[in-house]
């Protein structure tokens, strides 16, 4: 065993790359829960997501492409549960669950021509002067794109739900959609582009993993990241910062155990597999003592059935 192998900065660097993909789903599922919908299908927008830009990055050539097609394919899955519950009427946690089964099916299927190739690659931005700060230089000014445009993503829904109409008008829909009914806002409308924008965020977060993170395309390789992300939206109260900080937890757990497998330490290496998810339980269930603090942060209206009639 040699911890001192073990580099504190090239830990925390990669703990950025590590949670940026739980982040962009988290983000996304936490603009959705504001609008009152519970969408369990994170880990199938997910994963299509990673198909998607990686099919679409390896034919054209271009990640930047790849990107972009992940995206519209997490929000195009989005719509269809959408259009289900919103529109249908039909119960939004069923509804997730298959939509999860149904990304699973659909990107083995898809991806089985793809298995074994390497995508283009994603290169890092290496701002001058900024990077070459001893430690914190490599961990913050020496990241992709993505990592960048990830905490913009943050910052930006943070401001938006704080600060502006679009904000106060998703809030009021979550909270209770008959009143904002009442008040003339479209709710569906609303919850459709809330779900949209979540499944683009969700497929954003799955291209991540594809195509820099583990740049391969592997069946089922998500491995629970959505559920993840579900589960930190609940752990940061609904509050962007406080989703920040609980990726950045698990990142930073996921990448301590690689760390440690690869230093040797005697401890079997399925404990150090299933210490981010076992660590991630602990701190839920450690938030969740305080029960009423809790329900009072949750949307009123999360999970309910919208009739416009009523």
């Amino acid at each position: 065993m040699d911890l001192s192998a073990i580099s504190p900065t090239l830990l925390l660097a990669s703990l950025m790359v590590a949670a940026t993909p739980i982040i962009l789903a988290a983000t996304g599922e936490l603009i959705v829960e504001k609008s009152g919908v519970l969408n369990l299908g994170v880990e199938g927008m997910m994963i299509v997501g990673a198909i998607c830009g990686f099919a679409i990055a390896v034919e054209s050539g271009s990640p930047t492409l790849g990107f972009i097609a992940a995206a519209t394919g997490g929000a195009l899955l989005s719509l269809i549960f959408g259009f289900l519950t919103q529109v249908l009427l039909s119960n939004q946690v069923a509804t997730g669950l298959a939509l999860t089964l149904f990304g699973l099916g659909l990107s083995s299927m898809l991806g089985q021509s793809y298995v074994g190739i390497r995508p283009p690659a994603t290169e890092k931005l290496d701002i001058p002067f900024l990077s070459d700060i001893p430690f914190i230089g490599p961990i913050l000014f020496n990241q992709d794109i993505i990592v960048y445009v990830t905490l913009a993503l943050v910052i930006g829904t943070w401001a938006v739900l704080k600060f502006t109409r679009a904000g106060l008008i998703l809030r009021a829909v979550g909270e209770n959609h008959d009143a904002a009914h009442a008040l003339g806002y479209k709710v569906v409308r609303v919850r459709l582009m809330a779900i949209a924008f979540g499944g683009a965020c969700a497929g954003l977060g799955g291209a991540y993993l594809s195509l820099v993170r583990v740049p391969q395309w592997t069946e089922g390789m998500t491995a629970g990241a959505g559920w993840i992300a579900l589960a930190i939206v609940v752990f940061g109260a609904w509050r962007p910062f406080r989703v920040l900080l609980g990726a950045y937890l698990f990142g930073g757990v996921t990448v301590l155990q690689l760390n440690l497998q690869a230093a040797g330490v005697a401890i079997p290496v399925e404990y150090l597999s299933m210490s981010p998810y076992l660590i991630t339980i602990a701190v839920l269930v450690i938030m969740s003592s305080g029960k009423a603090k809790a329900a009072l942060s949750a949307p009123g209206c999360l999970g309910r059935i919208f009739h416009a009639s009523s």
